[in-house]
């Protein structure tokens, strides 16, 4: 595939106010918001921009990393299908992966897994500045200051155009990401932390970490969670990854703009949607009340969690993986109460025009956190399951930002709608 700008043909713009038609270059199905500045009224006018909120149809970069079709319901990560993916590979070889855009190799992959595993063990200071905080407090906002004191202990990271020292950093982000997320936990439940151990692969330390180190763990949980991670790896251009372009582009140290990513997943229109799936299942408590609840939900009398998503209009592929996940996962835990009211929920909403209409189909919040529940994973957590999970992704698409030589330091314009030019009143005269 060339990574080339592929001219498609031309855009025809007649501008009302003044008679003049323009032509503007097709390239990869997008316009350049910036050639719409040669449309003018006059000399001294600015040139007309493009408004849109929330960046409803705004390419704000070209990548290669992550393939998605809302309306097919395709998630592909360099090419590779999220379900093959998911079925025959690892975390790390899909970080490997979406990090240099080809398959490791089975001596590529044995390196980089003893490298990741080797670099899990976090700083003391770092364990010292968590200990600071109080016991209640949201171990995302603890994941937050201890991921940004990262960038305090790596000063070299600074120097983004050295491949080396960007490697070093993307390596440490993958790395202590889940330690310092088990620092986290551990600190809320007021237990002591648990190192990471070397010998062990990466998924397997997470548990261990989060649970202690006499924890037994099961391969089938190992693998789920595998899965889990493997799903959140990456997914274009979120909030999140797009918070980290942003504050990349100011070649700012790589922790600290990984963790714009994670201020930005801490919100709960991103990172929180499957704790608010859980809360409407136990809200539900029983199968038997799946079809009143959907008549309120469809009476705007309740809000339906886990359904619907922004670019998917089609069922979200990830969440056909997960529903799978489950059932190994309750062969270990036993099965999840909730499940039942969830595979209920999701039949009806199937089978009613009302939802299909609007392509209202399961997404990958519905069944994530029944499996992290299922695990012993608070609710609290789940977001910094997901920000473990994205780490990939994030270094991968700051990566790419570095490298692209379109990109520059981000700065959107605006439509100003204020005052006009005032004089200054004398607090007096007010």
């Amino acid at each position: 595939m060339s990574t080339e700008p592929q001219v498609e043909g031309t855009l025809s713009v007649t501008d009302s106010r003044t008679g003049q038609t323009y032509e503007f270059p097709i390239t990869d199905g997008t316009v350049r918001a910036t050639d719409l500045r040669q449309i003018k009224t006059s000399d001294d006018d600015f040139g007309l921009m493009t408004y849109d909120p929330a960046f409803m149809n705004t390419a704000s970069c070209r990548s290669a990393i992550t393939y998605l079709d809302g309306d097919a319901g395709v998630l592909r990560y360099r090419g590779y299908p999220i379900e093959q993916l998911a079925a025959k590979s690892t975390f790390l070889e899909v970080a490997w992966l979406l990090i240099h855009g080809e398959l490791p190799t089975a001596k590529e992959l044995e390196g980089f897994e003893k490298q990741i595993v080797d670099r899990m063990v976090v700083q003391a200071e770092v364990g010292e500045s968590i200990k600071a905080f109080a016991r209640n407090a949201h171990p995302m906002g603890i994941l937050e200051a201890g991921f940004g004191h990262l960038s305090t202990l790596y000063p070299e990271a600074k120097q983004v155009e050295s491949g080396p020292e960007r490697m070093e950093a993307i390596i440490n982000t993958i790395a202590k990401m889940p330690t310092i997320g088990a620092m986290a936990f551990r600190h809320n439940q007021g237990k002591d932390i648990v190192a990471p151990d070397p010998s062990l692969d990466y998924s397997t330390n997470i548990l261990k970490m989060f649970f202690g180190a006499d924890y037994e763990v099961d391969p089938r949980l190992v693998r789920a969670l595998d899965i889990l991670l493997i799903l959140h790896a990456d997914h274009e251009q979120n909030c999140s990854t797009s918070a980290v372009r942003a504050v990349g582009s100011s070649q700012v140290d790589t922790y600290s703009a990984v963790n714009a990513g994670i201020a930005a997943l801490y919100g709960p229109l991103h990172g929180g949607a499957n704790e608010a799936v859980l809360v409407m299942l136990r809200e539900i408590g029983s199968a038997d009340n799946v079809s009143d609840f959907m008549d309120k939900v469809k009476s705007r009398e309740a809000l339906l969690m886990g359904f619907g998503h922004r670019v998917y209009k089609n069922y979200d592929p990830r969440a056909t993986i997960i529903k799978g996940a489950c059932d190994d996962v309750f062969e270990v835990t036993g099965v999840n109460p909730l499940l039942e009211v969830a595979v209920a929920l999701e039949a009806t909403a199937l089978a009613d025009d009302f939802f299909i209409q609007r392509k209202l189909y399961p997404n990958v919040d519905f069944y994530s956190g029944l499996i992290y529940e299922a695990l012993g994973i608070p609710t609290e957590m789940f977001t910094v399951m997901f920000a473990i999970g994205r780490a990939p992704g994030w270094v991968a698409q700051w990566l790419e930002m570095i490298q692209d030589k379109d990109q520059k330091i981000s700065r959107p314009r605006q439509i100003y709608i204020g005052s006009g030019e005032r004089d200054y009143v004398e607090v007096s005269a007010r």
